[in-house]
């Protein structure tokens, strides 16, 4: 079992919480652009509240514990770790939640180089448990405007998670999926149950648009999110996202795996 203490050091020491990789001109770039609605950072989600950027500053100040000095703008961010084991905690507690009742969930990810695995372990625990673990409109051709143009991307899914895939990814070598910051897919995905008659699932897992697309449809959502992505923090002060982890979302693959165990174990699940 992997202690608090063991898992603080840890996320020290891949840099996923205290110094990250993730530039302090990078995250006030992405407040900046949230503060007028830029759709690249929305991520789905449409706020309720008037934020700006002192607002946004203050509250990733709270979530996350990256600087509350609007003076101090260049240099790696910097999250707290004590506020993503509290996150983390509050996380595993839903999926815990989620396996006693057996409820459908859905797991999809922006990230599926870097966050596949993470998201397939808690899939295979829930699964075991006795949830639906759901992976509706496999195949679905989805067009997402980026801003180098419309992007097609095909909706796929790997043990359990949605991820979307460039046409032509696998026989080309890729695998694992492409980065999107899009809702689309939720959303297509969600449309794809309605239009099955199945069921829609009482929790989504993800990270992205997958959690703010989600959340902004009355659907609970949990996630991971990084310092420059103020609007899973904004969903979650806003109520429409339940539990929002800060941590650096980009690292590399194998970091992840002392998450999930502790996740699993804190949920009482095993993988």
């Amino acid at each position: 079992m992997l202690s608090k203490g063991a898992l603080r050091a840890h996320l020290l020491a891949a840099r996923l919480a205290g110094p990250v990789a993730t530039s302090r001109e990078e995250s006030l770039r992405s407040y900046r652009l949230f503060a007028v609605r830029d759709p690249r950072v929305m991520l789905g989600l449409d706020p309720e509240w008037a934020w700006n950027e002192r607002d946004l500053l203050r509250l990733m100040a709270d979530k996350c514990g990256v600087s509350g000095d609007s003076d101090h703008v260049s240099g790696p961010d910097v999250i707290d770790p004590e506020r993503t084991l509290s996150a983390l905690d509050a996380f595993a507690d839903r999926l815990g939640w989620a396996a006693a009742r057996r409820v459908p969930v859905l797991f999809g990810t922006g990230h599926p180089d870097r966050l596949l695995g993470f998201y397939a372990g808690l899939a295979d625990a829930l699964s075991a448990a006795g949830c639906l673990v759901l992976t509706p409109a496999q195949g679905r051709c989805i067009d997402i405007t980026t801003r180098f143009g419309v992007r097609t991307c095909n909706l796929d899914y790997v043990r359990g998670v949605a991820l979307v895939r460039e046409p032509g990814a696998r026989s080309a070598g890729s695998d694992t999926g492409a980065h999107t910051h899009s809702p689309l897919p939720v959303r297509v995905a969600l449309d794809g149950l309605v239009a099955a008659g199945d069921p829609l699932p009482k929790l989504v897992v993800g990270d992205h648009g997958w959690v703010c697309g989600a959340g902004q449809l009355g659907i609970e959502a949990i996630g991971l999110a990084d310092t420059n992505d103020p609007a899973l923090f904004v969903g979650e002060a806003e109520g429409r996202v339940s539990v929002a982890v800060p941590l650096d979302d980009a690292a590399r693959a194998a970091y992840y795996r002392p998450l999930t165990r502790y996740v699993l174990n804190r949920a009482c699940l095993s993988q």
